[in-house]
């Protein structure tokens, strides 16, 4: 009998396993299934976070990208606007220039058929020489250069060639004579010259 009670209070004395583990241990593995679990959810409020995040860098781009091109746009408006008051400043004479090109040339024929060696009218060719030097120099001020020289290269941008003209003295491809002077306002064009040009001799 009594080696029955000591066979019971023996028995109850052993304990699972799990019995044995001290109460500490059992909840940091409790704890420890719940930080896992916890782990494994996705709060959907960190995913909206991150859509608007991108979103807004997405915007702030775009807004930068805007920016930039508003910015080149001004930029080119600007420059193109300072490059036509240039030019409507040079060039703002042509038309002036081209109604007085007529007048030029009359004194300029004037001058080549008056008869230099009359005495009698020295007095008037010397007026109209100097009203001819006069009206170069006024215009020349403004931009005008005349196009008048001889035995130089044919230049298709200022020179118009009317005829090719066999010639020892000057170089084929020069021009040999001038028939018509022609007229640039500020580099640009604005009368072709009329010219012969130099061929060599067959």
């Amino acid at each position: 009998m009594r080696k029955n009670a000591e066979n019971f209070m023996s028995s109850k004395d052993q304990k699972t396993p799990e019995e044995h583990q001290p109460d500490e241990i059992v909840m940091e593995q409790h704890d420890e299934v719940d930080a896992a679990d916890t782990a494994d959810q996705v709060d959907p409020r960190d995913e909206q976070i991150a859509n608007l995040e991108k979103q807004l860098a997405e915007v702030q781009q775009r807004e930068q990208d805007n920016v930039l091109r508003a910015r080149a746009e001004m930029e080119n408006l600007r420059r193109r606007t300072e490059q036509d008051v240039e030019k409507a400043h040079k060039f703002a004479l042509e038309k002036f220039v081209n109604e007085l090109l007529p007048v030029i040339d009359s004194l300029d024929r004037a001058l080549e058929v008056a008869d230099k060696e009359n005495a009698d009218m020295a007095s008037m060719v010397e007026g109209i020489e100097l009203t001819l030097k006069s009206m170069l120099d006024v215009v020349r001020k403004f931009g005008v250069d005349v196009i008048s020289d001889v035995n130089v290269p044919l230049d298709p941008n200022v020179h118009q060639a009317i005829a090719m003209v066999e010639s020892e003295e000057v170089a084929a491809g020069n021009v040999l004579h001038v028939m018509q002077k022609g007229y640039t306002l500020n580099g640009r064009t604005i009368r072709a010259a009329m010219v012969t040009v130099a061929k060599a001799k067959a």
